[in-house]
C-alpha cells in the first residue's frame, strides 16, 4: 500500500489538466489568431465542467471499482488533451476535445476521492489522515499546474505538434500509475456490482444520500462563501493598479505561487492535530478574510500585489485542503455512493468562486460605501466572506448543541 502522501499525489491528473487551461491554452489559441473573447469563452466553458460534471457522479459507483473509473478517465483526459493539441487549427473540434479532457480529469479526481475515503483507517478519529490526504491532493493540483505550465510552454515551442501532443497526453495520464499501489476494498467492488444489477436499490441509496443531514449541512457550508477566496482569479487582471509589470506577475504566479500554495496545504495536517476539520475550515476562512481586509491599508505597490496575490492563493489552498478532509469524513468508510458524494460536495466548493468573482468585479467597477476600485473589491470580498464564516460557525454550533441535547433527552 502506497503511503498517504503518494496516494494524494495521484490527483496530479486533475492538476496537470487544469494547468493547461490557465496559461498554455490561451497561448496556443493566440498563436492560431483566435480572438481574446473566444479564448475567454472556451476557458470558461471548460472550467464550468468542474461544477456540472458532478451530475455524472453516480456512474462512478456502478459496476466497476473506483480504481477502474479513475484510471479510465485519466487515460481519456490524456487522450483528449493530445487530440486537442493536434486539432488546434479546427476550433470547434479543439473546443470539444479540450472540454472532454477536462471533464474526464474531473471525473477521475472524483473517483479517486471516493476511493480514498474507503482507505482511511477507522481509528482516524481526529481527522489527521483525512487532512493529510486532503493536503497532498491539493499539492498535486498546485504542482500539476506549475509542471504543465512549464512543460507545455517548452514542448509546444521546441518540438513538433505530434510529439508535443503525445508527451503532454502521457504526462496527464502518468499519475494513474500510482493506482497500482493502492488497494481496492473487496466490499467496494461488491457494492458497485450490486447497485448496477439492482437499480431500485441504487435510486433508493441516491435519494437517501440527498436527504442526509450531514450532506445537506456540508453543502450549505461549501455553497456559502466561507472559503472561496475568489480574488485569486481577479487580482491578476488588476495588477496594473499595483504598478506591477506582466513579467513581475508571471514570476509571482509561477514557481513562487506553487511553493507558497504547497506549503500552505502541508500546514493543514499540522493544524488538524489541534482542531477538528470543521473548526479548522472556518478558522482558515475567517483568518483569510481578515488578511483580505488588511490589504485595504498598504500602498498599491508591486510588493503589495505579491503579498496579496500569494496570500489569497495560500488561504484558498489551505481552505480547499480542509474542505477535502471534511468531504472524506462526511463520506465515511463504507459508503456505496462515495464517489457520487465526493463529486457533489467538491462541486459545491467551486460555485462560490464564480458568484463572488462577479460580486468582486461589480464592487471594483461601481464601488460600495464610498470605496471604489481595489478598496471596494477587498472590502466586499473580505467582509461578505467573514460574515458568512461567523454565521456558519453559529449555525453549526447551534445544531451541534441541539444534537447533543436531543441525544441526552432520548437517553433519559
Amino acid at each position: 500500500m502506497a503511503p498517504y502522501w503518494l496516494m494524494g499525489l495521484a490527483n496530479g491528473t486533475f492538476g496537470l489538466m487544469g494547468g493547461f487551461l490557465v496559461l498554455p491554452l490561451p497561448q496556443l489559441l493566440a498563436a492560431e489568431h483566435v480572438t481574446e473573447t473566444r479564448i475567454a469563452a472556451i476557458s470558461a466553458a471548460c472550467f464550468s465542467w468542474g461544477i456540472w460534471v458532478f451530475l455524472l457522479g453516480p456512474l462512478l459507483d456502478l459496476r466497476f471499482s473506483r480504481r477502474w473509473y479513475a484510471t479510465a478517465f485519466a487515460l481519456l483526459a490524456g487522450a483528449g488533451l493530445a487530440a486537442a493539441i493536434l486539432l488546434r487549427a479546427h476550433l470547434a473540434a479543439f473546443e470539444a476535445a479540450i472540454m472532454l479532457a477536462y471533464a474526464a480529469a474531473t471525473l477521475s479526481s472524483n473517483a479517486l476521492g471516493g476511493w480514498l475515503a474507503t482507505l482511511v483507517p477507522e481509528d482516524d478519529h481526529g481527522g489527521v489522515i483525512e487532512s493529510r490526504l486532503g493536503a497532498w491532493t491539493q499539492v498535486a493540483t498546485l504542482g500539476g499546474n506549475g509542471i504543465m505550465t512549464i512543460a507545455a510552454g517548452e514542448l509546444l515551442r521546441e518540438v513538433s505538434p505530434m510529439t508535443a501532443a503525445l508527451l503532454l497526453g502521457a504526462l496527464v495520464a502518468c499519475p494513474a500509475l500510482i493506482f497500482l499501489w493502492m488497494p481496492v476494498p473487496q466490499r467496494e467492488v461488491e457494492q458497485a456490482r450490486r447497485l448496477a444489477s439492482h437499480f431500485g436499490e441504487f435510486w433508493r441509496q441516491l435519494g437517501s444520500l440527498l436527504k442526509q443531514r450531514e450532506v445537506l449541512l456540508t453543502l450549505a457550508l461549501f455553497l456559502a462563501p466561507t472559503g472561496s477566496f475568489s480574488l485569486t482569479n481577479t487580482l491578476g487582471g488588476v495588477a496594473g493598479d499595483f504598478h506591477a509589470s506582466e513579467a513581475f506577475v508571471s514570476r509571482v504566479g509561477g514557481l513562487m505561487l506553487t511553493i507558497a500554495g504547497a506549503t500552505g496545504c502541508l500546514l493543514v495536517p499540522v493544524l488538524a492535530r489541534r482542531l477538528r476539520p470543521l473548526a479548522l475550515y472556518l478558522g482558515i476562512g475567517a483568518a483569510g478574510c481578515v488578511f483580505t481586509l488588511l490589504m485595504l491599508l498598504p500602498h498599491r505597490t508591486p510588493t503589495t500585489f505579491a503579498i496579496a496575490f500569494l496570500g489569497e492563493n495560500v488561504f484558498q489552498a489551505m481552505s480547499f485542503t480542509a474542505a477535502v478532509a471534511i468531504c472524506l469524513r462526511a463520506i465515511g468508510r463504507d459508503n456505496p455512493l462515495a464517489a457520487t458524494e465526493f463529486g457533489l460536495l467538491t462541486a459545491a466548493t467551486v460555485l462560490p468562486i464564480s458568484y463572488m468573482g462577479v460580486l468582486d468585479g461589480h464592487s471594483y467597477a461601481r464601488g460600495i460605501g464610498g470605496l471604489h476600485g481595489l478598496a471596494g473589491m477587498f472590502a466586499v470580498d473580505g467582509g461578505v466572506s467573514l460574515v458568512a464564516c461567523v454565521v456558519m460557525f453559529a449555525v453549526m454550533r447551534w445544531l451541534g448543541d441541539e444534537s447533543r441535547h436531543t441525544s441526552t433527552s432520548n437517553a433519559g
